[in-house]
């Protein structure tokens, strides 16, 4: 009977041992939660990220773009507005009048959204002329060409500022 009794004491121990090497009892904490109105906090096994990461899209066109100023400012644009060099528009040779644009210098990141008014660009090998103030927030108007990346604002982000990334 004893070695029976010792036998019972011995495994008691071991259990409670591993009981509280694996952490405290979750029912207590719990408990605990609940006198103190807190979310119970769990750790997971196998964490997951906090944020999905974004899908990276293809770009509609990546290539040269460059910008212009004075010379146009207050004519009439392919659209029949005027044109304003500090507002933020294109000219672009196969978009619709009223597309919007991001557009984004590939040497710095920065990114504006331009609203196509106009046509052009007028030198071969450009993809997009960009008013003098989208060229001044992409950082290349002091340069006459900078390598940019276009990408289509859905109509349903249409309402985004003008200056998405500095």
């Amino acid at each position: 009977m004893q070695r029976v009794l010792t036998q019972m004491v011995a495994t008691i121990a071991v259990l409670t041992t591993m009981g509280a090497a694996h952490g405290p009892n979750t029912m207590e904490n719990h408990s605990q939660a609940a006198v103190q109105n807190q979310p119970v906090l769990t750790a997971s096994v196998n964490p997951q990220p906090s944020s999905t990461p974004k899908k990276k899209t293809k770009p509609f066109q990546v290539g040269p773009a460059s910008w212009y100023g004075k010379l146009f400012h207050g004519k009439q644009t392919a659209s029949g507005e005027t044109y304003n060099m500090y507002e933020m528009t294109a000219a672009h040779p196969d978009l619709p009048l009223g597309t919007r644009v991001k557009v984004t210098n590939l040497r710095n990141d920065k990114a504006v959204i331009v609203r196509v008014n106009d046509r052009g660009p007028l030198v071969p090998g450009r993809i997009i002329d960009l008013s003098y103030g989208a060229a001044q927030v992409l950082g290349f108007s002091d340069k006459g060409v900078q390598k940019v990346r276009l990408d289509i604002v859905p109509s349903d982000k249409t309402d985004e500022s003008a200056r998405v990334r500095q």
